[in-house]
Protein backbone atom coordinates (compact mmCIF):
# COMPACT_ATOMS: atom_id res chain seq x y z
CA UNK A 1 0.00 0.00 0.00
CA UNK A 2 1.25 3.56 -0.64
CA UNK A 3 2.58 5.37 2.36
CA UNK A 4 0.32 8.37 1.78
CA UNK A 5 -3.26 7.12 1.38
CA UNK A 6 -4.58 10.67 1.73
CA UNK A 7 -3.11 11.73 -1.64
CA UNK A 8 -4.47 8.63 -3.35
CA UNK A 9 -7.92 9.10 -1.80
CA UNK A 10 -7.92 12.74 -2.91
CA UNK A 11 -6.97 11.75 -6.47
CA UNK A 12 -9.59 9.00 -6.60
CA UNK A 13 -12.21 11.38 -5.22
CA UNK A 14 -11.57 13.72 -8.15
CA UNK A 15 -11.99 10.83 -10.57
CA UNK A 16 -15.20 9.76 -8.77
CA UNK A 17 -16.61 13.26 -9.38
CA UNK A 18 -15.55 13.22 -13.05
CA UNK A 19 -17.12 9.82 -13.68
CA UNK A 20 -20.46 10.93 -12.23
CA UNK A 21 -20.42 14.13 -14.28
CA UNK A 22 -19.65 12.14 -17.42
CA UNK A 23 -22.50 9.71 -16.71
CA UNK A 24 -24.95 12.60 -16.29
CA UNK A 25 -23.74 14.25 -19.49
CA UNK A 26 -24.28 11.07 -21.49
CA UNK A 27 -27.76 10.58 -20.04
CA UNK A 28 -28.61 14.20 -20.84
CA UNK A 29 -27.63 13.79 -24.49
CA UNK A 30 -29.39 10.40 -24.62
CA UNK A 31 -32.66 12.05 -23.53
CA UNK A 32 -32.36 14.52 -26.41
CA UNK A 33 -31.44 11.86 -28.96
CA UNK A 34 -34.26 10.57 -31.16
CA UNK A 35 -32.29 7.86 -32.95
CA UNK A 36 -32.59 4.58 -31.04
CA UNK A 37 -29.10 3.33 -31.92
CA UNK A 38 -27.34 6.51 -30.79
CA UNK A 39 -29.50 6.68 -27.67
CA UNK A 40 -28.53 3.11 -26.82
CA UNK A 41 -24.82 3.84 -27.25
CA UNK A 42 -25.04 6.94 -25.06
CA UNK A 43 -26.98 5.08 -22.37
CA UNK A 44 -24.38 2.31 -22.37
CA UNK A 45 -21.60 4.89 -21.97
CA UNK A 46 -23.47 6.41 -19.03
CA UNK A 47 -23.83 3.01 -17.37
CA UNK A 48 -20.12 2.29 -17.78
CA UNK A 49 -19.23 5.66 -16.23
CA UNK A 50 -21.56 4.96 -13.32
CA UNK A 51 -19.81 1.62 -12.88
CA UNK A 52 -16.46 3.41 -12.80
CA UNK A 53 -17.78 5.77 -10.15
CA UNK A 54 -19.00 2.84 -8.07
CA UNK A 55 -15.58 1.15 -8.35
CA UNK A 56 -13.84 4.32 -7.22
CA UNK A 57 -16.29 4.72 -4.33
CA UNK A 58 -15.55 1.18 -3.17
CA UNK A 59 -11.80 1.77 -3.44
CA UNK A 60 -12.00 5.07 -1.56
CA UNK A 61 -13.94 3.37 1.22
CA UNK A 62 -11.44 0.50 1.35
CA UNK A 63 -8.62 3.01 1.77
CA UNK A 64 -10.38 4.62 4.72
CA UNK A 65 -11.90 7.54 2.86
CA UNK A 66 -15.48 8.70 2.70
CA UNK A 67 -17.59 9.17 -0.41
CA UNK A 68 -20.05 12.10 -0.43
CA UNK A 69 -23.70 11.12 -0.07
CA UNK A 70 -24.74 13.62 -2.74
CA UNK A 71 -23.67 12.98 -6.30
CA UNK A 72 -22.12 16.00 -8.11
CA UNK A 73 -24.37 17.90 -10.48
CA UNK A 74 -23.55 18.64 -14.10
CA UNK A 75 -22.15 22.17 -14.68
CA UNK A 76 -24.68 24.63 -16.11
CA UNK A 77 -22.41 25.30 -19.08
CA UNK A 78 -22.89 21.69 -20.15
CA UNK A 79 -26.57 21.38 -19.21
CA UNK A 80 -27.41 24.24 -21.58
CA UNK A 81 -25.03 23.29 -24.40
CA UNK A 82 -26.07 21.64 -27.71
CA UNK A 83 -25.64 17.87 -27.92
CA UNK A 84 -22.65 17.94 -30.28
CA UNK A 85 -20.85 20.44 -28.04
CA UNK A 86 -21.43 18.20 -25.02
CA UNK A 87 -20.02 15.20 -26.89
CA UNK A 88 -16.94 17.13 -27.97
CA UNK A 89 -16.41 18.26 -24.40
CA UNK A 90 -16.82 14.72 -23.10
CA UNK A 91 -14.36 13.41 -25.69
CA UNK A 92 -11.80 15.85 -24.31
CA UNK A 93 -12.63 14.80 -20.76
CA UNK A 94 -12.27 11.10 -21.59
CA UNK A 95 -8.77 11.76 -22.93
CA UNK A 96 -7.89 13.83 -19.84
CA UNK A 97 -9.21 11.08 -17.58
CA UNK A 98 -7.05 8.50 -19.32
CA UNK A 99 -3.97 10.69 -18.75
CA UNK A 100 -4.97 11.23 -15.11
CA UNK A 101 -5.30 7.47 -14.59
CA UNK A 102 -1.78 6.87 -15.83
CA UNK A 103 -0.43 9.58 -13.54
CA UNK A 104 -2.18 8.10 -10.50
CA UNK A 105 -0.97 4.62 -11.44
CA UNK A 106 2.64 5.78 -11.76
CA UNK A 107 2.81 7.98 -8.68
CA UNK A 108 0.36 6.78 -6.04
CA UNK A 109 -1.40 3.50 -6.66
CA UNK A 110 -0.87 0.03 -5.26
CA UNK A 111 -0.99 -3.08 -7.46
CA UNK A 112 -4.72 -3.62 -6.97
CA UNK A 113 -5.52 -0.01 -7.86
CA UNK A 114 -3.18 -0.16 -10.86
CA UNK A 115 -5.09 -3.15 -12.22
CA UNK A 116 -8.35 -1.25 -11.78
CA UNK A 117 -6.86 1.81 -13.45
CA UNK A 118 -5.54 -0.25 -16.36
CA UNK A 119 -9.04 -1.58 -17.11
CA UNK A 120 -10.67 1.84 -16.79
CA UNK A 121 -8.02 3.50 -18.96
CA UNK A 122 -8.77 1.06 -21.78
CA UNK A 123 -12.48 1.78 -21.46
CA UNK A 124 -11.89 5.55 -21.40
CA UNK A 125 -9.84 5.20 -24.59
CA UNK A 126 -12.69 3.25 -26.20
CA UNK A 127 -15.13 5.95 -25.10
CA UNK A 128 -13.00 8.67 -26.67
CA UNK A 129 -12.97 6.72 -29.96
CA UNK A 130 -16.73 6.25 -29.79
CA UNK A 131 -17.30 9.95 -29.18
CA UNK A 132 -15.07 10.90 -32.10
CA UNK A 133 -17.34 8.74 -34.24
CA UNK A 134 -20.56 10.10 -32.78
CA UNK A 135 -19.86 13.85 -32.63
CA UNK A 136 -19.93 14.47 -36.42
CA UNK A 137 -23.07 12.33 -36.75
CA UNK A 138 -24.86 14.44 -34.14
CA UNK A 139 -24.58 17.49 -36.33
CA UNK A 140 -27.50 18.31 -38.61
CA UNK A 141 -26.38 16.65 -41.84
CA UNK A 142 -28.56 14.42 -43.97
CA UNK A 143 -27.39 10.92 -44.91
CA UNK A 144 -27.30 11.78 -48.60
CA UNK A 145 -25.27 14.95 -47.97
CA UNK A 146 -22.85 13.06 -45.75
CA UNK A 147 -22.28 10.20 -48.22
CA UNK A 148 -22.27 11.99 -51.54
CA UNK A 149 -21.10 15.42 -50.42
CA UNK A 150 -22.50 18.74 -51.43
CA UNK A 151 -22.91 19.92 -54.98
CA UNK A 152 -19.66 20.98 -56.63
CA UNK A 153 -20.87 24.56 -56.93
CA UNK A 154 -21.01 24.88 -53.16
CA UNK A 155 -17.67 23.21 -52.61
CA UNK A 156 -15.56 24.60 -55.42
CA UNK A 157 -17.33 27.31 -57.35
CA UNK A 158 -18.91 28.78 -54.25
CA UNK A 159 -15.49 29.29 -52.71
CA UNK A 160 -13.99 31.59 -55.34
CA UNK A 161 -17.31 33.38 -55.85
CA UNK A 162 -17.43 34.06 -52.13
CA UNK A 163 -13.79 35.24 -52.15
CA UNK A 164 -14.55 37.60 -55.03
CA UNK A 165 -17.67 39.10 -53.46
CA UNK A 166 -16.03 39.63 -50.09
CA UNK A 167 -12.94 41.01 -51.81
CA UNK A 168 -15.02 43.67 -53.56
CA UNK A 169 -16.77 44.33 -50.27
CA UNK A 170 -13.52 44.88 -48.35
CA UNK A 171 -11.86 46.94 -51.08
CA UNK A 172 -14.87 49.17 -51.52
CA UNK A 173 -15.36 49.71 -47.80
CA UNK A 174 -11.70 50.36 -47.02
CA UNK A 175 -10.96 52.80 -49.87
CA UNK A 176 -14.32 54.56 -49.57
CA UNK A 177 -13.33 55.32 -45.98
CA UNK A 178 -9.92 56.59 -47.11
CA UNK A 179 -11.46 58.74 -49.84
CA UNK A 180 -14.04 60.20 -47.46
CA UNK A 181 -11.45 60.98 -44.80
CA UNK A 182 -8.87 62.55 -47.13
CA UNK A 183 -11.62 64.44 -49.00
CA UNK A 184 -12.84 65.89 -45.72
CA UNK A 185 -9.33 66.95 -44.77
CA UNK A 186 -8.30 68.39 -48.17
CA UNK A 187 -11.67 69.45 -49.62
CA UNK A 188 -11.35 66.96 -52.43
CA UNK A 189 -7.87 67.81 -53.70
CA UNK A 190 -5.69 65.63 -55.91
CA UNK A 191 -4.28 64.00 -52.78
CA UNK A 192 -7.51 61.99 -52.54
CA UNK A 193 -6.56 60.07 -55.70
CA UNK A 194 -3.01 59.41 -54.49
CA UNK A 195 -4.19 58.20 -51.08
CA UNK A 196 -6.95 56.11 -52.65
CA UNK A 197 -4.62 54.38 -55.12
CA UNK A 198 -2.16 53.60 -52.32
CA UNK A 199 -5.01 52.18 -50.25
CA UNK A 200 -6.25 50.14 -53.23
CA UNK A 201 -2.84 48.55 -53.81
CA UNK A 202 -2.28 47.86 -50.12
CA UNK A 203 -5.75 46.37 -49.67
CA UNK A 204 -5.44 44.17 -52.76
CA UNK A 205 -2.04 42.79 -51.71
CA UNK A 206 -3.23 42.25 -48.14
CA UNK A 207 -6.42 40.45 -49.14
CA UNK A 208 -4.70 38.35 -51.79
CA UNK A 209 -1.84 37.23 -49.57
CA UNK A 210 -4.25 36.55 -46.70
CA UNK A 211 -6.50 34.40 -48.88
CA UNK A 212 -3.50 32.51 -50.29
CA UNK A 213 -2.01 31.75 -46.88
CA UNK A 214 -5.38 30.75 -45.43
CA UNK A 215 -6.11 28.33 -48.30
CA UNK A 216 -2.56 26.94 -48.18
CA UNK A 217 -2.79 26.40 -44.41
CA UNK A 218 -6.10 24.56 -44.77
CA UNK A 219 -4.55 22.16 -47.26
CA UNK A 220 -1.47 21.63 -45.10
CA UNK A 221 -3.67 20.81 -42.12
CA UNK A 222 -5.68 18.40 -44.28
CA UNK A 223 -2.55 16.64 -45.53
CA UNK A 224 -1.15 16.36 -41.99
CA UNK A 225 -4.41 14.88 -40.67
CA UNK A 226 -4.55 12.52 -43.65
CA UNK A 227 -1.03 11.31 -42.86
CA UNK A 228 -1.93 10.68 -39.21
CA UNK A 229 -5.10 8.84 -40.25
CA UNK A 230 -3.05 6.70 -42.66
CA UNK A 231 -0.71 5.72 -39.81
CA UNK A 232 -3.71 4.75 -37.67
CA UNK A 233 -5.10 2.56 -40.47
CA UNK A 234 -1.76 0.80 -40.90
CA UNK A 235 -1.40 0.30 -37.14
CA UNK A 236 -5.00 -0.76 -36.38
CA UNK A 237 -6.84 -1.67 -39.62
CA UNK A 238 -9.62 -3.59 -37.89
CA UNK A 239 -10.31 -0.80 -35.42
CA UNK A 240 -10.51 1.78 -38.21
CA UNK A 241 -12.84 -0.49 -40.20
CA UNK A 242 -15.12 -0.85 -37.18
CA UNK A 243 -14.96 2.91 -36.69
CA UNK A 244 -16.18 3.49 -40.25
CA UNK A 245 -18.95 0.94 -39.81
CA UNK A 246 -20.14 2.69 -36.66
CA UNK A 247 -20.22 6.02 -38.49
CA UNK A 248 -22.70 4.61 -40.98
CA UNK A 249 -24.72 2.86 -38.29
CA UNK A 250 -25.05 6.19 -36.49
CA UNK A 251 -26.44 7.65 -39.70
CA UNK A 252 -29.20 5.07 -39.83
CA UNK A 253 -27.74 2.16 -41.80
CA UNK A 254 -28.15 -1.31 -40.39
CA UNK A 255 -25.11 -3.22 -39.18
CA UNK A 256 -25.15 -5.45 -42.25
CA UNK A 257 -25.51 -2.50 -44.64
CA UNK A 258 -22.65 -0.71 -42.89
CA UNK A 259 -20.36 -3.72 -43.17
CA UNK A 260 -21.16 -4.10 -46.88
CA UNK A 261 -20.62 -0.41 -47.60
CA UNK A 262 -17.31 -0.25 -45.72
CA UNK A 263 -16.08 -3.47 -47.32
CA UNK A 264 -16.62 -1.97 -50.77
CA UNK A 265 -14.87 1.27 -49.86
CA UNK A 266 -12.00 -0.66 -48.25
CA UNK A 267 -11.25 -2.29 -51.60
CA UNK A 268 -9.81 1.09 -52.62
CA UNK A 269 -7.29 2.05 -49.88
CA UNK A 270 -6.87 5.66 -50.98
CA UNK A 271 -10.62 6.23 -51.07
CA UNK A 272 -11.01 4.46 -47.71
CA UNK A 273 -8.44 6.83 -46.19
CA UNK A 274 -10.13 9.95 -47.57
CA UNK A 275 -13.59 8.75 -46.60
CA UNK A 276 -12.49 7.96 -43.05
CA UNK A 277 -10.85 11.38 -42.74
CA UNK A 278 -14.04 13.01 -43.98
CA UNK A 279 -16.32 11.06 -41.65
CA UNK A 280 -14.11 11.25 -38.56
CA UNK A 281 -12.65 14.75 -38.95
CA UNK A 282 -15.06 16.45 -41.35
CA UNK A 283 -12.22 16.99 -43.84
CA UNK A 284 -12.54 16.78 -47.61
CA UNK A 285 -10.00 17.83 -50.23
CA UNK A 286 -12.76 19.20 -52.48
CA UNK A 287 -13.85 21.64 -49.78
CA UNK A 288 -10.52 23.47 -49.79
CA UNK A 289 -9.99 26.30 -52.30
CA UNK A 290 -6.97 26.39 -54.58
CA UNK A 291 -4.46 28.79 -52.95
CA UNK A 292 -3.52 30.49 -56.22
CA UNK A 293 -7.14 30.84 -57.28
CA UNK A 294 -7.96 32.32 -53.89
CA UNK A 295 -5.04 34.77 -54.22
CA UNK A 296 -6.00 35.96 -57.71
CA UNK A 297 -9.74 36.23 -57.07
CA UNK A 298 -9.28 38.04 -53.76
CA UNK A 299 -6.62 40.41 -55.05
CA UNK A 300 -8.41 41.35 -58.26
CA UNK A 301 -11.83 41.69 -56.66
CA UNK A 302 -10.44 43.84 -53.85
CA UNK A 303 -8.76 46.09 -56.40
CA UNK A 304 -12.00 46.38 -58.38
CA UNK A 305 -13.99 47.30 -55.28
CA UNK A 306 -11.34 49.77 -54.15
CA UNK A 307 -11.19 51.44 -57.58
CA UNK A 308 -14.88 52.38 -57.63
CA UNK A 309 -14.74 55.37 -55.21
CA UNK A 310 -11.70 56.74 -57.08
CA UNK A 311 -13.27 56.97 -60.53
CA UNK A 312 -14.60 60.58 -60.24
CA UNK A 313 -11.21 61.86 -59.07
CA UNK A 314 -9.65 60.93 -62.42
CA UNK A 315 -11.87 63.56 -64.03
CA UNK A 316 -12.52 66.18 -61.36
CA UNK A 317 -11.42 67.54 -58.00
CA UNK A 318 -13.14 69.34 -55.14
CA UNK A 319 -16.62 68.78 -53.84
CA UNK A 320 -18.15 67.81 -57.23
CA UNK A 321 -15.77 64.82 -57.30
CA UNK A 322 -16.56 64.06 -53.65
CA UNK A 323 -20.32 64.12 -54.37
CA UNK A 324 -19.92 61.88 -57.43
CA UNK A 325 -17.73 59.44 -55.46
CA UNK A 326 -20.34 59.32 -52.70
CA UNK A 327 -23.14 58.57 -55.18
CA UNK A 328 -21.40 55.76 -57.04
CA UNK A 329 -19.97 54.30 -53.82
CA UNK A 330 -23.41 54.09 -52.20
CA UNK A 331 -24.80 52.43 -55.32
CA UNK A 332 -21.85 50.01 -55.33
CA UNK A 333 -22.37 49.22 -51.65
CA UNK A 334 -25.95 48.24 -52.38
CA UNK A 335 -24.93 46.13 -55.40
CA UNK A 336 -22.20 44.32 -53.47
CA UNK A 337 -24.54 43.73 -50.53
CA UNK A 338 -27.15 42.29 -52.87
CA UNK A 339 -24.52 40.08 -54.51
CA UNK A 340 -23.58 38.67 -51.09
CA UNK A 341 -26.99 36.97 -51.04
CA UNK A 342 -25.54 34.52 -53.59
CA UNK A 343 -23.39 32.97 -50.87
CA UNK A 344 -25.37 33.81 -47.73
CA UNK A 345 -28.92 32.93 -48.91
CA UNK A 346 -30.21 36.15 -47.33
CA UNK A 347 -32.74 38.41 -49.02
CA UNK A 348 -30.87 40.45 -51.66
CA UNK A 349 -32.56 43.72 -50.80
CA UNK A 350 -32.01 43.32 -47.05
CA UNK A 351 -28.36 42.44 -47.60
CA UNK A 352 -27.95 45.36 -50.03
CA UNK A 353 -29.64 47.82 -47.67
CA UNK A 354 -27.51 46.66 -44.74
CA UNK A 355 -24.32 47.15 -46.75
CA UNK A 356 -25.49 50.58 -47.88
CA UNK A 357 -26.19 51.75 -44.33
CA UNK A 358 -22.79 50.50 -43.16
CA UNK A 359 -21.09 52.29 -46.05
CA UNK A 360 -22.90 55.58 -45.36
CA UNK A 361 -22.05 55.45 -41.66
CA UNK A 362 -18.38 54.74 -42.43
CA UNK A 363 -18.28 57.54 -44.99
CA UNK A 364 -19.89 60.09 -42.67
CA UNK A 365 -17.57 59.23 -39.77
CA UNK A 366 -14.36 59.31 -41.83
CA UNK A 367 -15.41 62.52 -43.64
CA UNK A 368 -16.18 64.19 -40.31
CA UNK A 369 -12.84 63.09 -38.85
CA UNK A 370 -11.02 64.26 -41.97
CA UNK A 371 -12.75 67.67 -41.79
CA UNK A 372 -11.90 67.94 -38.09
CA UNK A 373 -8.23 67.13 -38.52
CA UNK A 374 -8.02 69.22 -41.68
CA UNK A 375 -9.37 72.21 -39.75
CA UNK A 376 -6.88 71.62 -36.95
CA UNK A 377 -4.00 71.47 -39.41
Amino acid sequence: MPTDNAKLIQALDRMWHKEWEAAQAYRLVAKQEKDERRRGILTKLAEVEEGHAADWAAKITALGGQVPNTKPSLPASLRLAPADVILQKMEQEEEKNEAAYHKISAELADDETRALISRMAREEDEHAHTLRRMAPAMRTRSVLESILGRERWHLRGGSWIGDAIYGVNDGLGAVFGIVSGVAGATKGSQFVLVAGLAGMIASAISMGSGAYLAAKSEREVYEAELSREKDEIEANPEEEREEMELFYQLKGFSEEESKTLVARIQQHPEQFLKTLAHEELGLSATSFPNPWKALVSSMLSTAVGAFIPLIPFFFAVGYPAVAASLAISIAAHFAVGAAKSLVTARSWWASGLEMTVVGIIAGVITFALGTLFGGIG
